[in-house]
């Protein structure tokens, strides 16, 4: 069995503490269209070199009936960074329009089989995964952007055709398991490969 949700799986369920002070469920955005879940984190240079990159997407595509929802699932023992005060902390600085969950335990980064951050996965109306990958091609440095395969990943969808590009290899910092090596990954992970005719 593959260690990441692979294409047309159904999204796992989640019942974790956000950055405002809710706690929020996959129920709750059950009337988007699409729903783009990320798993990010505080301190990963690809997430900062990319969060304005993102802001740009959720602002353009809020209005085209798709919610956002980033995750920290982070270990705090590997990163004090990125513990739950310091989520808190950079939401208020940054005013991120995406709601900022967290994933103390790390059982929503395993069900998902998050990767590295950040690592996006789009579902359709009906919470089935048909993108997974990264958000852009070089998300530690914007200004050499060539690609935004998740804007491409959305439109396709949003224009009601097959997602040309289902599957890309997120680029980023490994996610930080409790109890690993900073740079440890489960010896399941590995690329993610589309087999269109499985």
């Amino acid at each position: 069995m593959a260690f990441t949700l692979e294409i047309g799986a159904a999204a796992p369920d989640f019942k974790l503490p956000a950055t405002d002070g809710k706690t929020y469920q996959l129920a709750d955005f059950a009337d988007a269209k699409a729903l783009v879940i990320f798993f990010t984190c505080n301190h990963c240079p690809y997430v900062i070199g990319s969060d304005e990159v993102t802001r740009a997407t959720v602002e353009k595509y809020s209005s085209k009936d798709v919610q956002f929802v980033g995750i920290n699932s982070n270990s705090k023992f590997t990163y004090a960074d990125d513990d739950f005060d310091h989520m808190v902390t950079r939401m208020a600085e940054h005013k991120f329009p995406w709601v900022y969950l967290y994933d103390e335990s790390q059982a929503i980064a395993l069900a998902y089989g998050a990767l590295r951050t950040p690592h996006f996965y789009v579902f359709d109306q009906n919470r089935k995964l048909i993108y997974s990958g990264r958000g852009v091609d070089s998300p530690r440095d914007a200004s050499k952007i060539k690609v935004n395969d998740l804007e491409n990943a959305l439109d396709d969808f949003l224009a009601g055709k097959e997602i040309s590009t289902p599957l890309t290899n997120p680029i980023g910092c490994n996610v930080k398991w409790a109890g690993k090596d900073e740079h440890w990954m489960p010896a399941e992970a590995c690329d993610l490969v589309y087999d269109k005719d499985k």
